[in-house]
């Protein structure tokens, strides 16, 4: 499954400039894995590596999370971003292992307590926007990265939030006849739908 750039930010909170920078340079701080031609797609281990760096900048400065990307690099941890649980105390930036927390920018060996749900629950990032819960990025939507790819679906369900979305986009479909459509999804779940899908089209479109 691939995401495109304005699904991708929704879901991470990094807006669209952000993602380009972030891909671009001499030293780029994540080049999406599928590649970037002819646009950007990320996979589902960029999302989760892009949440982290969000939710890192919400506390820390960009320059220390790439001193930390560094870092890591220099202890030959060479893995996709997404396989380490990175967490900050506000101060610098810490890989999290089964043993204890490495210091990647000022202090190695420093012991913290920290799990990968503190990137995939709400936060607000450094701009004050709520980012929203990554697995839940509406109550009755979910995120599963072994249903559908992790594309968005209506909770319970296998179907894509942007295809009820669409489905009642005209109005000519009203949301209690949804489930003659789909019948696993009910009305109530239409609304979180087409909440989410308005917030990935307000990214995709031009300020």
């Amino acid at each position: 499954m691939t995401f495109p750039a304005d699904l991708t930010s929704a879901l991470t909170g990094a807006t669209l400039s952000q993602l380009s920078r972030w891909r671009r340079g001499d030293s780029p701080l994540l080049v999406p894995e599928l590649g970037v031609r002819p646009q950007a797609q990320y996979s589902f281990r960029d999302l989760m590596a892009l949440r982290t760096v969000v939710k890192l900048r919400s506390e820390v400065s960009l320059q220390r999370i790439r001193k930390a990307f560094a870092s890591l690099q220099g202890m030959d941890l060479t893995e996709h971003p997404s396989r380490y649980t990175l967490t900050t105390d506000g101060v610098t930036v810490f890989l999290i292992e089964a043993d204890g927390a490495t210091d990647l920018v000022r202090r190695p060996g420093q012991r913290v307590l920290a799990t990968l749900n503190d990137v995939f629950a709400p936060f607000t990032n450094f701009r004050g926007e709520n980012v929203v819960d990554f697995l839940h990025p509406r109550p009755r939507l979910a995120v599963r990265e072994g249903r559908a790819g992790g594309w968005p679906t209506i909770r319970d369900t296998r179907v894509p939030y942007d295809t009820i979305a669409r489905l009642v986009a005209n109005g000519d479909v009203p949301a209690s006849a949804v489930g003659d459509y789909y019948p696993t999804v009910q009305p109530a779940d239409v609304p979180d739908a087409v909440d989410f899908d308005r917030q990935v089209v307000h990214i995709r479109q031009p300020a």
